[in-house]
């Protein structure tokens, strides 16, 4: 009984393997795409050790059998780019624009209102509802839209 019994046979060239394996040592990737990486080197069946077997893969890298499957048939059909690459992913779409957040961010490095010493999260709030920016929204939104444009310490 054959262990490779797979659709979608990888075969990595030369190039790709060099830029797949420069990618995992750049350090700069997630772990998923990290991940994918992997899964292509480990599928390679020019690679002088031959393609493991998806079941081999799926075990090596704690991942789930159909996700090997989904990586290899993104590739023969994609190529390794899109293999790698992170998939849109269906979601609520954010309720405030990034124009929006970029004007509370800006109004709020504003000075504060006359008799205030600085903006709290409640008038700047109140302000941009006021502003027209959007209808309503909490101080707590306003909160994590600023939060998001800290830097952080180096």
């Amino acid at each position: 009984m054959g262990q490779k019994k797979h659709k979608y046979h990888v075969k990595l060239t030369k190039e790709e393997r060099s830029k797949l394996l420069r990618l995992t040592l750049a350090g700069k990737i997630g772990v998923r795409q990290l991940n994918r990486v992997k899964v292509l080197l480990l599928a390679d069946e020019n690679n002088e050790k031959g393609g493991k077997t998806d079941k081999e893969i799926a075990a090596k890298l704690d991942i789930g059998h159909a996700t090997v499957c989904r990586i290899r048939r993104r590739y023969i059909e994609e190529g390794w780019k899109p293999a790698i690459a992170e998939k849109a992913r269906s979601g609520r779409p954010p309720e405030i624009s990034g124009e929006v957040r970029a004007q509370i961010t800006a109004l709020a490095c504003t000075d504060a209102p006359e008799g205030f010493g600085r903006w709290t999260l409640r008038l700047l709030a109140d302000k941009v509802v006021e502003l027209d920016f959007v209808e309503n929204i909490s101080h707590n939104t306003i909160g994590e839209i600023l939060k998001k444009t800290r830097s952080s310490p180096t």
